[in-house]
């Protein structure tokens, strides 16, 4: 069920929680003697979060791990938030210690909640199973060997090993949109079809990869050109999508139409992708910035979109 060959790295980080998924894992990857670290965030907001913590600062000293911690400090919490502020740190610790990868505890029940959520939303066959065993992030590698293995499998593990393990009660609260898919339809789901889920995924994963079209790519720092032989949207707005995600953005269902709809948009107020004809364009965005005439000139015969010509002028020195 787990691949041992799949994670190739030698200085990797577990984002840990002390819940059953990342309690397995810990395990899992001492048996398999794959080295790594590990890192939580306390979000304070449940008593229980400090033993949690504490937990974790107990494993790693007992097999000599680094722990590294942070308390979620927003005034509002939200999913979305959470996120966004957990993988600050862990892009913030993973720069500063040189770690190759991330290592994520998602299992099969998060996979197929991830599917719902985008069924319900509209998406296309790449978003449908957007989580993969391995994938970028910026100058990293993030693995998710748990893809194939069930909550229950996991369970399972744990119990037979004698394994302690917190369960997080703010995981069924339905107010927060993931838990409702888990709580009314992925669980139990899974639970009946398991087999042919993970039969699935696999199909649909080689679907994927039957369908994929590899653009040429030209890169000039984090400017990135991508050339297809295609102008097929939805073939550009998924290698858009990929790579907005390596750059730790996620885009919504009406981003990605806007983006075919006005051909060059600001994201998240700090990446703008442009699509002229079968290229696209996707670099830092840089405000209120004057171009000399000659420069701009230069860019208008050469098809440069008008919101990547801040960046590409900043890094040629042409501003």
């Amino acid at each position: 069920m787990f691949d041992s060959n799949l994670i190739t790295t030698q200085k990797n980080l577990l984002a840990f929680s002390g819940g059953v998924d990342s309690s397995a894992l810990f395990f899992i990857l001492l048996k398999k003697n794959i080295p790594f670290d590990i890192i939580i965030i306390d979000y304070n907001q449940r008593k229980q979060s400090k033993k949690e913590v504490q937990y974790a600062q107990n494993l790693a000293s007992k097999y000599n791990k680094k722990c590294f911690l942070k308390e979620y400090n927003l005034s509002k919490f939200s999913e979305k938030d959470a996120r966004d502020f957990r993988y600050d740190f862990f892009d913030e610790i993973i720069k500063k210690y040189n770690y190759e990868a991330l290592i994520t505890a998602h299992q099969l029940n998060d996979k197929f909640e991830w599917f719902l959520m985008q069924l319900s939303k509209g998406a296309g066959l790449k978003e449908l199973i957007g989580l993969q065993p391995i994938s970028k992030r910026g100058d990293y590698t993030v693995y998710r060997p748990l893809l194939e293995i069930s909550k229950d499998e996991l369970l399972q593990y744990l119990e037979k090993n004698n394994i302690k393990y917190f369960i997080d009660s703010s995981n069924t609260d339905i107010k927060y949109k993931r838990n409702l898919f888990r709580t009314k339809f992925s669980n139990e789901f899974i639970a009946t079809y398991k087999e042919g889920v993970k039969k699935s995924f696999a199909y649909l994963q080689k679907d994927i990869e039957s369908l994929e079209v590899k653009p040429i790519i030209e890169q000039k720092q984090e400017l990135k050109i991508a050339t297809f032989d295609t102008t097929d949207t939805n073939i550009l707005i998924r290698f858009i999508d990929a790579e907005l995600k390596q750059r730790g953005i996620i885009i919504s269902s009406k981003t990605r139409e806007e983006i075919i709809d006005k051909k060059e948009v600001v994201v998240s107020h700090k990446i703008v992708v442009s699509i002229v004809e079968n290229k696209v364009f996707i670099a830092p965005y840089i405000a209120n910035t004057k171009l000399n005439k000659a420069f701009k000139e230069q860019c208008r015969k050469t098809n440069i979109p008008p919101l990547i010509r801040p960046y590409l002028a900043k890094t040629m020195g042409n501003n």
